[in-house]
């Protein structure tokens, strides 16, 4: 098993930028699956509030882009203290968290949303910030070669 771990570690440190940045994307347009399919059964189906149906779609998500992004993406994962790693991971969430979901309500409040298309776009509008964040925060702090 050793070998097979060393083998992908390799793979992964021999990713350039944009290879990480297409790998991040990739997995983070899986997980944006998770997360935008969780928010539209939570708010459309059942009916919750918005700030609900987003936190725990974001917890999802995010929880489902740790995972993979760190075993898939960042060579960086791999060494060092993973302690420390986890901890910095939960910082940079958690502040995304805020950034997520706090803007999503605040245009879903500035705009008055009632239409299905207009929480579609406000969501995809705070996921791409979300993405920006999560990216920069993970390549050069969290997940650092």
């Amino acid at each position: 098993m050793a070998v097979a771990e060393s083998g992908a570690d390799t793979e992964i440190k021999k990713l350039g930028l944009f290879q990480q940045l297409f790998r991040f994307v990739a997995i983070g347009g899986f997980c944006a699956l998770i997360d935008a399919g969780t928010y539209s059964v939570l708010l459309g189906v059942l009916g919750w509030p918005t700030w609900l149906s987003k936190s725990i779609s974001f917890i999802l998500g995010t929880t489902a882009s740790y995972l993979i992004n760190r075993k898939f993406t960042f060579s960086g994962a791999s060494t060092g203290n993973s302690t420390a790693k986890a901890g910095a991971f939960a910082i940079v969430y958690t502040t995304t968290f805020f950034v997520n979901m706090g803007s999503n309500e605040l245009l879903c409040r500035i705009f008055e949303a009632h239409e299905a298309w207009q929480f579609g776009l406000f969501w995809v509008i705070a996921q791409g910030l979300g993405t920006l964040i999560n990216f920069v925060m993970l390549k050069w702090v969290v997940f650092r070669d």
